[in-house]
């Protein structure tokens, strides 16, 4: 038998700390919430695309911490969380200028 810490085993040790990498996300998305009716139309929609991939990928954390998908997956849903985040930051739109400016 493989032990982490506390004495866990290894498939114990991995599901827990999935667990609190979900746990983590959630908090990142709660928080962020109540801010994102103060943004602009625009603002709110690419918050919101953002938010939502954290959403997703704290339910893959979830699904491996259950055992439905093995490392290799939530690896390769984690890197498709990244690349999707890296396209949506680069289609940002540029800032749009008022009368006032």
């Amino acid at each position: 038998m493989v032990l982490g810490i506390g004495g866990l085993t290894g498939r114990k040790w991995h599901s827990r700390r999935a667990l609190q990498a979900a746990e983590m996300l959630d908090e990142v998305v709660d928080s962020q919430l109540p801010l994102v009716t103060e943004l602009s139309e625009e603002s709110r929609r690419r918050s919101a695309e953002y938010l939502s991939e954290l959403v997703m990928l704290a339910q893959d954390y979830r699904h491996f911490a259950a055992g439905w998908i093995d490392q290799a997956e939530l690896e390769r849903r984690g890197n498709a969380t990244v690349a999707r985040l890296e396209v949506l930051s680069k289609h940002r739109l540029p800032a749009r200028l008022t009368e006032q400016d």
